[in-house]
């Protein structure tokens, strides 16, 4: 039960990163991005998981991968990471005075 996590976190971490470069101004830098991504990869990695049972079961009885079921996640978790990325750089900026 661990696995789904683990991708789910990692799928955070690339979502993060690959927002906060492509939008600088709400760049955390590398290991911000990766923390906050992580954070959000993994809370709407187990929101998904919750509402589609099915995405929970990466791993079959066999022990095999579900390639599917793992892609979900890692595209659940990205994108979970992305958003919360770009929530916190936001707020970040606004605090500062910059604007966006």
């Amino acid at each position: 039960m661990i696995l789904p996590i683990v991708i789910q976190l990692i799928g955070g971490v690339l979502g993060g990163n690959a927002v906060g470069t492509l939008l600088q101004d709400i760049n955390l830098g590398t290991l911000g991005n990766s923390v906050v991504g992580a954070i959000g990869g993994g809370i709407l990695g187990q929101i998904i998981s919750a509402l589609l049972p099915t995405l929970a079961r990466t791993m079959t009885i066999a022990g095999d991968v579900d390639l599917a079921a793992a892609a979900a996640q890692v595209v659940g978790g990205g994108v979970g990471g992305a958003v919360l990325v770009a929530i916190v750089g936001a707020v970040r900026q606004g605090m500062s005075g910059n604007r966006i």
